[in-house]
Protein backbone atom coordinates (compact mmCIF):
# COMPACT_ATOMS: atom_id res chain seq x y z
CA UNK A 1 0.00 0.00 0.00
CA UNK A 2 2.57 2.66 0.82
CA UNK A 3 4.15 4.18 -2.91
CA UNK A 4 7.97 4.15 -3.17
CA UNK A 5 9.69 7.21 -1.55
CA UNK A 6 12.81 8.68 -0.73
CA UNK A 7 11.97 10.77 1.95
CA UNK A 8 9.01 10.94 4.77
CA UNK A 9 7.88 14.03 3.15
CA UNK A 10 7.45 12.60 -0.14
CA UNK A 11 5.55 9.35 0.97
CA UNK A 12 3.30 11.36 2.83
CA UNK A 13 2.37 13.61 -0.50
CA UNK A 14 2.30 10.57 -2.20
CA UNK A 15 0.36 8.61 -0.50
CA UNK A 16 -4.03 7.72 -1.04
CA UNK A 17 -6.44 5.15 0.87
CA UNK A 18 -7.99 2.93 -1.63
CA UNK A 19 -10.59 1.51 0.71
CA UNK A 20 -12.93 -0.44 -1.94
CA UNK A 21 -16.95 -0.83 -0.86
CA UNK A 22 -16.36 -4.62 -0.56
CA UNK A 23 -13.64 -6.11 1.52
CA UNK A 24 -13.45 -9.59 3.36
CA UNK A 25 -10.28 -10.07 5.49
CA UNK A 26 -10.58 -14.16 4.79
CA UNK A 27 -10.80 -13.57 0.93
CA UNK A 28 -7.65 -11.15 1.11
CA UNK A 29 -5.47 -12.97 3.27
CA UNK A 30 -5.73 -16.06 2.25
CA UNK A 31 -7.96 -16.93 -1.60
CA UNK A 32 -6.18 -14.91 -3.44
CA UNK A 33 -2.66 -16.36 -2.62
CA UNK A 34 -4.62 -19.96 -2.93
CA UNK A 35 -3.79 -20.14 -7.24
CA UNK A 36 -2.93 -24.27 -6.85
CA UNK A 37 0.82 -22.81 -7.00
CA UNK A 38 1.25 -24.17 -3.08
CA UNK A 39 2.47 -20.74 -2.43
CA UNK A 40 4.07 -20.59 1.44
CA UNK A 41 1.90 -19.57 4.15
CA UNK A 42 2.64 -20.59 7.61
CA UNK A 43 5.55 -22.83 9.16
CA UNK A 44 4.08 -23.83 12.16
CA UNK A 45 6.91 -24.90 14.91
CA UNK A 46 5.37 -26.99 17.78
CA UNK A 47 7.07 -27.15 21.06
CA UNK A 48 9.36 -29.99 20.64
CA UNK A 49 11.07 -28.06 17.52
CA UNK A 50 9.10 -30.15 14.68
CA UNK A 51 7.74 -28.07 11.76
CA UNK A 52 4.78 -28.49 8.86
CA UNK A 53 4.61 -26.03 6.13
CA UNK A 54 1.18 -25.26 5.15
CA UNK A 55 0.63 -23.66 1.60
CA UNK A 56 -1.96 -20.80 1.17
CA UNK A 57 -4.00 -23.69 -1.03
CA UNK A 58 -4.35 -25.81 1.62
CA UNK A 59 -5.11 -22.54 4.01
CA UNK A 60 -8.43 -21.79 1.70
CA UNK A 61 -9.65 -25.53 1.47
CA UNK A 62 -9.41 -26.09 5.32
CA UNK A 63 -10.81 -22.87 6.05
CA UNK A 64 -13.48 -23.11 3.48
CA UNK A 65 -14.57 -26.40 5.12
CA UNK A 66 -14.75 -24.63 8.68
CA UNK A 67 -16.76 -22.01 7.10
CA UNK A 68 -19.21 -24.39 6.18
CA UNK A 69 -19.28 -26.46 9.41
CA UNK A 70 -19.81 -23.60 11.19
CA UNK A 71 -22.72 -22.82 8.98
CA UNK A 72 -23.50 -26.44 9.71
CA UNK A 73 -23.80 -26.00 13.14
CA UNK A 74 -26.64 -23.08 12.95
CA UNK A 75 -23.81 -20.19 13.09
CA UNK A 76 -24.83 -17.51 10.78
CA UNK A 77 -23.40 -14.15 9.93
CA UNK A 78 -22.71 -11.96 12.73
CA UNK A 79 -22.65 -14.31 15.40
CA UNK A 80 -19.31 -14.43 17.22
CA UNK A 81 -17.10 -17.16 16.77
CA UNK A 82 -14.54 -17.75 20.18
CA UNK A 83 -10.89 -18.47 19.56
CA UNK A 84 -8.73 -19.93 22.50
CA UNK A 85 -5.60 -20.97 20.90
CA UNK A 86 -2.12 -20.36 20.81
CA UNK A 87 -0.33 -19.75 17.63
CA UNK A 88 -1.02 -22.05 15.26
CA UNK A 89 -2.75 -23.57 11.88
CA UNK A 90 -6.04 -24.06 13.85
CA UNK A 91 -6.30 -20.79 15.45
CA UNK A 92 -5.68 -19.03 11.51
CA UNK A 93 -7.91 -21.21 10.14
CA UNK A 94 -10.34 -20.60 13.09
CA UNK A 95 -9.87 -16.13 12.05
CA UNK A 96 -10.19 -17.39 7.92
CA UNK A 97 -13.18 -19.20 8.46
CA UNK A 98 -15.14 -17.05 10.96
CA UNK A 99 -14.41 -13.69 8.32
CA UNK A 100 -14.92 -15.32 5.34
CA UNK A 101 -19.03 -16.67 6.66
CA UNK A 102 -19.31 -13.06 8.08
CA UNK A 103 -18.93 -14.17 11.47
CA UNK A 104 -17.31 -12.01 13.80
CA UNK A 105 -13.82 -13.29 15.60
CA UNK A 106 -13.24 -13.26 18.91
CA UNK A 107 -9.92 -13.90 20.04
CA UNK A 108 -9.14 -15.00 23.63
CA UNK A 109 -5.80 -15.21 25.23
CA UNK A 110 -4.76 -18.90 26.49
CA UNK A 111 -3.11 -17.89 29.44
CA UNK A 112 -6.53 -16.17 30.63
CA UNK A 113 -8.03 -17.48 33.93
CA UNK A 114 -11.94 -18.76 33.88
CA UNK A 115 -13.48 -15.47 35.44
CA UNK A 116 -11.56 -13.78 32.40
CA UNK A 117 -12.69 -15.92 30.09
CA UNK A 118 -16.57 -15.93 30.84
CA UNK A 119 -16.80 -12.42 31.50
CA UNK A 120 -15.86 -12.16 27.75
CA UNK A 121 -17.68 -14.85 26.80
CA UNK A 122 -20.56 -13.75 28.12
CA UNK A 123 -20.91 -10.04 27.10
CA UNK A 124 -19.99 -10.81 23.50
CA UNK A 125 -22.38 -13.38 23.55
CA UNK A 126 -19.88 -16.14 21.63
CA UNK A 127 -22.18 -18.59 19.92
CA UNK A 128 -19.41 -20.93 18.86
CA UNK A 129 -15.91 -21.88 20.82
CA UNK A 130 -12.61 -23.15 19.09
CA UNK A 131 -10.18 -24.25 21.61
CA UNK A 132 -7.88 -27.58 22.70
CA UNK A 133 -8.08 -30.20 24.89
CA UNK A 134 -5.87 -28.23 27.37
CA UNK A 135 -7.71 -24.72 27.65
CA UNK A 136 -10.90 -27.43 28.01
CA UNK A 137 -11.35 -27.87 31.90
CA UNK A 138 -11.07 -23.82 32.20
CA UNK A 139 -13.79 -24.01 29.77
CA UNK A 140 -15.96 -26.47 31.31
CA UNK A 141 -15.74 -25.04 34.28
CA UNK A 142 -17.82 -21.79 33.55
CA UNK A 143 -20.02 -23.39 30.56
CA UNK A 144 -23.10 -23.83 32.62
CA UNK A 145 -23.24 -20.35 32.85
CA UNK A 146 -22.69 -19.54 29.73
CA UNK A 147 -26.15 -20.31 27.92
CA UNK A 148 -25.22 -18.70 24.83
CA UNK A 149 -22.44 -21.05 23.90
CA UNK A 150 -24.16 -23.83 21.99
CA UNK A 151 -20.66 -25.35 20.36
CA UNK A 152 -17.11 -26.01 21.69
CA UNK A 153 -14.80 -27.14 18.82
CA UNK A 154 -11.21 -28.97 20.15
CA UNK A 155 -8.82 -28.79 17.42
CA UNK A 156 -6.50 -31.35 18.79
CA UNK A 157 -9.89 -34.27 19.36
CA UNK A 158 -13.01 -34.25 21.15
CA UNK A 159 -14.40 -35.01 25.03
CA UNK A 160 -17.48 -36.75 24.84
CA UNK A 161 -19.73 -34.24 24.13
CA UNK A 162 -17.51 -31.78 22.00
CA UNK A 163 -16.74 -31.40 18.83
CA UNK A 164 -14.02 -32.36 17.00
CA UNK A 165 -12.17 -30.00 14.40
CA UNK A 166 -10.89 -32.60 12.33
CA UNK A 167 -13.97 -35.00 11.88
CA UNK A 168 -15.44 -31.14 11.12
CA UNK A 169 -13.34 -30.60 8.36
CA UNK A 170 -13.21 -34.41 7.37
CA UNK A 171 -16.92 -34.31 6.49
CA UNK A 172 -17.34 -30.66 5.43
CA UNK A 173 -17.04 -29.49 1.92
CA UNK A 174 -13.93 -27.66 0.14
CA UNK A 175 -16.46 -25.64 -1.72
CA UNK A 176 -17.49 -22.28 0.09
CA UNK A 177 -18.44 -18.84 -1.36
CA UNK A 178 -17.49 -16.47 1.12
CA UNK A 179 -19.97 -13.50 2.08
CA UNK A 180 -20.04 -10.67 0.09
CA UNK A 181 -19.31 -7.87 3.50
CA UNK A 182 -18.88 -4.68 2.86
CA UNK A 183 -15.18 -2.86 3.99
CA UNK A 184 -17.74 -1.65 7.02
CA UNK A 185 -18.68 -4.84 8.61
CA UNK A 186 -17.75 -5.93 12.03
CA UNK A 187 -15.34 -8.70 11.47
CA UNK A 188 -13.19 -8.81 15.03
CA UNK A 189 -14.07 -7.91 18.87
CA UNK A 190 -10.43 -7.95 20.69
CA UNK A 191 -11.23 -6.56 24.07
CA UNK A 192 -8.94 -4.29 25.64
CA UNK A 193 -8.36 -3.06 30.01
CA UNK A 194 -8.91 0.59 30.57
CA UNK A 195 -8.14 2.27 33.52
CA UNK A 196 -11.10 1.30 35.50
CA UNK A 197 -14.32 -0.99 35.24
CA UNK A 198 -14.31 -3.92 33.24
CA UNK A 199 -12.34 -4.74 30.19
CA UNK A 200 -14.21 -3.29 26.49
CA UNK A 201 -14.88 -5.13 23.47
CA UNK A 202 -13.25 -3.30 20.72
CA UNK A 203 -14.89 -4.23 17.25
CA UNK A 204 -13.63 -3.56 14.44
CA UNK A 205 -14.36 -3.52 10.41
CA UNK A 206 -13.46 -5.72 8.07
CA UNK A 207 -11.56 -2.46 7.01
CA UNK A 208 -9.42 -2.72 10.04
CA UNK A 209 -6.38 -4.98 8.31
CA UNK A 210 -6.35 -2.61 5.15
CA UNK A 211 -6.12 -0.08 7.76
CA UNK A 212 -3.30 -1.40 9.49
CA UNK A 213 -1.16 -1.97 6.64
CA UNK A 214 1.10 1.37 6.16
CA UNK A 215 1.69 1.27 10.15
CA UNK A 216 3.19 -2.60 9.21
CA UNK A 217 4.91 -1.47 5.72
CA UNK A 218 6.47 2.04 7.52
CA UNK A 219 8.91 0.14 10.27
CA UNK A 220 9.73 -2.92 8.21
CA UNK A 221 10.79 -0.57 5.48
CA UNK A 222 8.47 -0.87 2.79
CA UNK A 223 7.53 -4.49 3.69
CA UNK A 224 7.31 -6.89 1.93
CA UNK A 225 10.58 -7.87 0.08
CA UNK A 226 11.49 -10.98 -1.43
CA UNK A 227 12.34 -13.03 1.02
CA UNK A 228 10.62 -11.63 3.82
CA UNK A 229 9.77 -14.05 6.58
CA UNK A 230 7.92 -13.09 9.72
CA UNK A 231 7.75 -13.98 13.59
CA UNK A 232 6.76 -12.98 16.85
CA UNK A 233 6.31 -13.88 20.37
CA UNK A 234 3.38 -11.88 20.63
CA UNK A 235 0.01 -14.23 20.76
CA UNK A 236 -2.59 -13.72 18.15
CA UNK A 237 -5.00 -13.41 20.37
CA UNK A 238 -3.75 -9.50 21.10
CA UNK A 239 -3.89 -6.82 18.22
CA UNK A 240 -0.16 -7.34 18.05
CA UNK A 241 0.27 -10.61 17.38
CA UNK A 242 -2.71 -10.77 14.59
CA UNK A 243 -2.82 -7.16 13.21
CA UNK A 244 0.63 -6.15 13.39
CA UNK A 245 2.03 -9.66 12.11
CA UNK A 246 -0.29 -12.47 10.99
CA UNK A 247 -3.11 -10.63 8.61
CA UNK A 248 -0.60 -8.09 6.89
CA UNK A 249 1.68 -10.90 6.31
CA UNK A 250 -1.03 -13.67 4.84
CA UNK A 251 -2.67 -10.01 3.09
CA UNK A 252 0.73 -9.93 1.07
CA UNK A 253 1.53 -13.51 0.46
CA UNK A 254 4.49 -13.30 3.00
CA UNK A 255 4.70 -16.49 5.06
CA UNK A 256 4.54 -16.41 9.00
CA UNK A 257 6.44 -18.66 11.51
CA UNK A 258 3.54 -19.75 13.88
CA UNK A 259 5.38 -20.34 17.62
CA UNK A 260 4.24 -19.11 21.01
CA UNK A 261 6.85 -19.85 23.71
CA UNK A 262 4.89 -20.36 27.39
CA UNK A 263 8.04 -18.47 28.55
CA UNK A 264 9.56 -16.16 26.57
CA UNK A 265 12.86 -17.88 26.10
CA UNK A 266 15.71 -15.61 24.25
CA UNK A 267 18.33 -18.14 23.18
CA UNK A 268 15.27 -19.89 21.91
CA UNK A 269 13.92 -17.25 20.16
CA UNK A 270 17.11 -16.49 18.81
CA UNK A 271 17.25 -19.95 17.26
CA UNK A 272 14.04 -20.29 16.34
CA UNK A 273 14.30 -16.84 13.82
CA UNK A 274 17.97 -18.93 12.46
CA UNK A 275 16.61 -21.66 11.69
CA UNK A 276 13.73 -21.04 10.06
CA UNK A 277 15.39 -17.90 7.80
CA UNK A 278 13.21 -15.27 9.60
CA UNK A 279 13.45 -11.82 8.13
CA UNK A 280 10.90 -9.65 10.00
CA UNK A 281 10.03 -9.80 13.34
CA UNK A 282 7.72 -7.82 15.92
CA UNK A 283 9.55 -7.85 19.56
CA UNK A 284 7.95 -6.06 22.08
CA UNK A 285 10.27 -4.09 24.42
CA UNK A 286 9.83 -6.70 27.52
CA UNK A 287 10.83 -9.46 25.22
CA UNK A 288 14.05 -7.01 23.75
CA UNK A 289 15.28 -6.18 27.37
CA UNK A 290 14.84 -9.99 28.31
CA UNK A 291 17.25 -10.66 25.26
CA UNK A 292 19.84 -7.82 26.30
CA UNK A 293 19.68 -9.44 29.81
CA UNK A 294 20.60 -12.59 28.68
CA UNK A 295 23.27 -11.36 26.75
CA UNK A 296 22.53 -13.41 23.64
CA UNK A 297 25.08 -13.63 20.51
CA UNK A 298 24.40 -11.13 17.86
CA UNK A 299 23.44 -12.46 14.99
CA UNK A 300 22.43 -9.79 11.18
CA UNK A 301 20.38 -12.08 9.45
CA UNK A 302 17.23 -9.99 10.43
CA UNK A 303 15.91 -7.54 7.49
CA UNK A 304 13.74 -5.69 9.83
CA UNK A 305 12.39 -5.82 13.46
CA UNK A 306 9.63 -3.60 14.81
CA UNK A 307 8.77 -2.88 18.49
CA UNK A 308 5.53 -1.18 20.49
CA UNK A 309 4.38 -1.15 23.48
CA UNK A 310 6.49 0.58 25.67
CA UNK A 311 9.12 3.43 24.37
CA UNK A 312 12.42 1.77 24.21
CA UNK A 313 14.81 4.71 25.23
CA UNK A 314 18.83 5.26 23.75
CA UNK A 315 20.35 2.22 25.25
CA UNK A 316 17.89 -0.84 24.07
CA UNK A 317 18.40 0.92 20.61
CA UNK A 318 22.15 0.99 20.88
CA UNK A 319 22.25 -2.47 21.78
CA UNK A 320 19.62 -3.61 19.46
CA UNK A 321 21.96 -1.86 16.67
CA UNK A 322 25.16 -4.22 18.05
CA UNK A 323 23.40 -7.63 18.56
CA UNK A 324 20.95 -7.44 15.08
CA UNK A 325 23.28 -4.59 12.90
CA UNK A 326 20.20 -2.57 12.38
CA UNK A 327 18.06 0.13 14.33
CA UNK A 328 14.30 -1.52 16.00
CA UNK A 329 11.87 0.63 14.41
CA UNK A 330 9.45 1.76 16.77
CA UNK A 331 5.36 2.11 16.71
CA UNK A 332 2.94 3.05 18.21
CA UNK A 333 -1.07 2.55 18.36
CA UNK A 334 -3.59 0.69 20.94
CA UNK A 335 -6.36 -1.81 20.45
CA UNK A 336 -9.35 1.07 19.03
CA UNK A 337 -7.03 2.51 16.59
CA UNK A 338 -3.48 0.75 15.95
CA UNK A 339 -0.15 1.79 14.32
CA UNK A 340 -0.95 5.18 14.07
CA UNK A 341 2.97 6.84 14.54
CA UNK A 342 5.76 4.68 13.51
CA UNK A 343 9.25 5.03 12.55
CA UNK A 344 11.50 4.09 9.78
CA UNK A 345 15.52 4.64 10.20
CA UNK A 346 16.48 3.84 6.90
CA UNK A 347 14.28 6.44 5.36
CA UNK A 348 13.71 9.14 8.41
CA UNK A 349 16.77 8.70 10.22
CA UNK A 350 16.26 8.08 14.35
CA UNK A 351 15.54 11.40 16.69
CA UNK A 352 16.67 10.39 20.34
CA UNK A 353 13.60 9.66 23.13
CA UNK A 354 10.48 10.09 19.59
CA UNK A 355 8.72 7.31 18.86
CA UNK A 356 8.30 8.02 15.35
CA UNK A 357 6.16 10.26 13.15
CA UNK A 358 2.55 10.20 11.97
CA UNK A 359 2.10 6.79 9.41
CA UNK A 360 0.93 7.89 6.51
CA UNK A 361 -3.31 7.92 6.05
CA UNK A 362 -3.51 8.80 9.84
CA UNK A 363 -3.71 12.22 11.20
CA UNK A 364 -2.41 12.84 14.63
CA UNK A 365 -2.25 14.99 16.75
CA UNK A 366 -2.08 15.79 20.72
CA UNK A 367 -5.19 17.37 22.15
CA UNK A 368 -6.32 18.58 25.13
CA UNK A 369 -9.36 17.49 27.50
CA UNK A 370 -11.75 19.08 25.23
CA UNK A 371 -10.24 17.81 22.08
CA UNK A 372 -8.13 21.30 20.92
CA UNK A 373 -5.11 20.77 19.07
CA UNK A 374 -1.72 21.68 21.43
CA UNK A 375 0.84 23.47 19.64
CA UNK A 376 4.51 21.91 19.47
CA UNK A 377 5.99 21.18 22.46
CA UNK A 378 3.22 20.96 25.23
CA UNK A 379 1.79 17.55 26.85
CA UNK A 380 -1.36 17.03 25.85
CA UNK A 381 -3.06 13.38 24.93
CA UNK A 382 -2.52 11.94 21.76
CA UNK A 383 -4.65 11.97 19.81
CA UNK A 384 -6.35 10.22 15.74
CA UNK A 385 -9.05 12.16 13.65
CA UNK A 386 -11.49 10.30 12.57
CA UNK A 387 -12.73 8.87 9.89
CA UNK A 388 -9.82 6.50 9.65
CA UNK A 389 -9.60 2.61 7.92
CA UNK A 390 -7.75 2.01 11.34
CA UNK A 391 -10.68 2.79 13.45
CA UNK A 392 -12.80 0.79 15.56
CA UNK A 393 -16.66 0.76 15.17
CA UNK A 394 -16.95 1.14 18.76
CA UNK A 395 -16.89 -0.57 21.94
CA UNK A 396 -19.30 -3.79 22.00
CA UNK A 397 -22.64 -2.75 23.71
CA UNK A 398 -21.00 0.40 24.78
CA UNK A 399 -22.77 3.20 23.40
CA UNK A 400 -21.85 5.44 26.14
CA UNK A 401 -18.13 4.60 26.30
CA UNK A 402 -17.68 5.23 22.98
CA UNK A 403 -18.98 8.23 22.69
CA UNK A 404 -16.60 8.86 25.38
CA UNK A 405 -13.86 7.94 23.85
CA UNK A 406 -13.41 10.88 21.50
CA UNK A 407 -13.76 14.69 22.16
CA UNK A 408 -15.18 16.11 18.41
CA UNK A 409 -13.87 14.23 15.71
CA UNK A 410 -10.46 13.22 17.60
CA UNK A 411 -10.50 9.71 19.16
CA UNK A 412 -8.63 10.33 22.75
CA UNK A 413 -5.59 7.79 23.47
CA UNK A 414 -5.53 8.32 26.57
CA UNK A 415 -1.76 8.21 26.63
CA UNK A 416 0.02 11.47 27.06
CA UNK A 417 2.68 13.00 24.84
CA UNK A 418 4.22 15.80 22.92
CA UNK A 419 4.75 16.77 19.00
CA UNK A 420 7.95 18.86 17.69
CA UNK A 421 7.54 20.93 14.71
CA UNK A 422 9.00 18.08 12.35
CA UNK A 423 5.97 15.75 13.45
CA UNK A 424 7.91 13.86 15.59
CA UNK A 425 6.15 11.97 18.75
CA UNK A 426 7.36 11.49 21.87
CA UNK A 427 5.30 8.90 24.55
CA UNK A 428 5.02 10.62 27.84
CA UNK A 429 2.91 8.12 29.62
CA UNK A 430 -0.44 7.22 30.55
CA UNK A 431 -3.15 9.57 32.03
CA UNK A 432 -2.41 8.16 34.75
CA UNK A 433 1.40 7.00 34.98
CA UNK A 434 2.53 10.89 34.59
CA UNK A 435 3.63 11.86 37.64
CA UNK A 436 3.14 15.11 38.92
CA UNK A 437 5.84 16.41 41.70
CA UNK A 438 6.65 19.37 42.86
CA UNK A 439 4.79 20.67 39.94
CA UNK A 440 6.18 18.97 37.19
CA UNK A 441 4.68 16.59 35.60
CA UNK A 442 7.07 13.39 34.99
CA UNK A 443 6.79 10.72 32.28
CA UNK A 444 7.91 7.71 33.57
CA UNK A 445 9.46 6.47 30.19
CA UNK A 446 12.66 8.91 30.25
CA UNK A 447 13.54 7.56 34.26
CA UNK A 448 13.11 4.20 33.40
CA UNK A 449 15.15 4.32 29.96
CA UNK A 450 18.21 6.22 32.39
CA UNK A 451 17.74 3.68 34.98
CA UNK A 452 18.37 0.92 32.63
CA UNK A 453 21.33 2.54 31.30
CA UNK A 454 22.80 1.54 34.86
CA UNK A 455 25.11 -1.60 35.01
CA UNK A 456 23.55 -3.63 37.44
CA UNK A 457 19.69 -2.89 35.80
CA UNK A 458 17.91 -5.25 34.34
CA UNK A 459 14.14 -4.00 34.19
CA UNK A 460 12.70 -0.96 35.78
CA UNK A 461 9.53 0.57 36.16
CA UNK A 462 9.05 4.00 37.42
CA UNK A 463 5.64 5.25 39.27
CA UNK A 464 4.56 7.85 41.36
CA UNK A 465 3.78 7.03 44.95
CA UNK A 466 1.59 9.65 47.20
CA UNK A 467 3.24 12.58 49.35
CA UNK A 468 1.89 15.62 51.17
CA UNK A 469 4.54 17.87 50.40
CA UNK A 470 5.32 17.26 46.47
CA UNK A 471 1.72 15.43 45.82
CA UNK A 472 4.01 12.53 44.11
CA UNK A 473 7.37 11.24 44.72
CA UNK A 474 9.51 9.06 42.13
CA UNK A 475 9.63 5.50 43.17
CA UNK A 476 11.92 2.99 40.94
CA UNK A 477 11.02 -0.42 41.38
CA UNK A 478 13.80 -2.68 40.25
CA UNK A 479 15.00 -6.00 38.91
CA UNK A 480 18.69 -6.51 39.22
CA UNK A 481 20.96 -8.37 37.11
CA UNK A 482 22.60 -11.40 37.95
CA UNK A 483 25.63 -11.03 40.27
CA UNK A 484 24.13 -7.97 42.30
CA UNK A 485 22.48 -8.01 45.41
CA UNK A 486 19.97 -5.33 46.38
CA UNK A 487 20.44 -2.84 49.36
CA UNK A 488 21.02 0.36 50.75
CA UNK A 489 24.24 1.52 48.78
CA UNK A 490 23.51 0.23 45.33
CA UNK A 491 19.76 2.23 45.73
CA UNK A 492 21.61 5.75 46.33
CA UNK A 493 24.10 4.85 43.43
CA UNK A 494 21.41 4.25 41.63
CA UNK A 495 19.69 7.53 42.90
CA UNK A 496 22.86 9.60 41.87
CA UNK A 497 23.00 7.77 38.46
CA UNK A 498 19.67 9.00 37.69
CA UNK A 499 19.90 12.55 39.49
CA UNK A 500 23.20 13.63 37.66
CA UNK A 501 22.36 12.27 34.11
CA UNK A 502 18.48 13.12 34.17
CA UNK A 503 17.20 16.05 36.31
CA UNK A 504 17.68 16.00 40.24
CA UNK A 505 13.60 16.32 39.94
CA UNK A 506 12.98 13.26 38.31
CA UNK A 507 15.35 10.89 40.23
CA UNK A 508 13.77 8.05 42.29
CA UNK A 509 13.28 9.28 45.94
CA UNK A 510 12.25 5.40 46.82
CA UNK A 511 14.06 2.59 45.40
CA UNK A 512 12.28 -0.94 45.86
CA UNK A 513 14.36 -4.27 44.64
CA UNK A 514 12.01 -6.99 43.02
CA UNK A 515 12.50 -10.44 41.53
CA UNK A 516 10.29 -9.56 38.91
CA UNK A 517 8.04 -6.87 37.13
CA UNK A 518 4.14 -7.20 36.75
CA UNK A 519 2.91 -7.34 33.11
CA UNK A 520 0.88 -7.77 31.09
CA UNK A 521 0.00 -10.43 28.70
CA UNK A 522 1.58 -8.15 26.16
CA UNK A 523 4.57 -7.82 28.11
CA UNK A 524 3.53 -4.24 29.19
CA UNK A 525 4.72 -3.00 32.79
CA UNK A 526 1.57 -2.72 35.24
CA UNK A 527 2.52 0.10 36.52
CA UNK A 528 -0.91 0.77 38.38
CA UNK A 529 -0.12 -2.60 40.24
CA UNK A 530 3.08 -1.19 41.33
CA UNK A 531 1.42 2.08 42.73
Amino acid sequence: MLPTADTYADLIARFRWDIPAAFNIGVAACDRWADGGGRLALVDVAADGTAREVSFDRLKDLSNRLANALAGLGAARGDRVAILLGQGLACGLAHLAAYKAGMIALPLFTLFGEEALEYRLADSGARVLVTDSANLPKVEAIRERLPGLEHVILADGAASHDLSLAELLDRASGDFMPVATAADDPALIIYTSGTSGQPKGALHAHRVLLGHLPGVELPHHFFPRPGDRFWTPADWAWIGGLLDVLLPSWFHGVPVVAHRMVKFDPERAMALMRDHAVRNVFLPPTALKLMRRAEVAPWHGLRTIGSGGETLGAELLDWGRQTFGLTVNEFYGQTECNLVVGNDAALMGTVPGAMGRAVPGHRVGIVDGDGAELPAGEVGQIAVARPDPVMFLGYWNRPEATAAKFAGDWLLTGDTGTVDAEGWFRFVGRDDDVITSAGYRIGPGEIEDCLMRHPAVALAAAVGVPDPVRTQLVKAVIVLKPGHSPGDGLGREIQDFVKTRLAAHEYPRIVEFADQLPMTATGKVMRRLLR
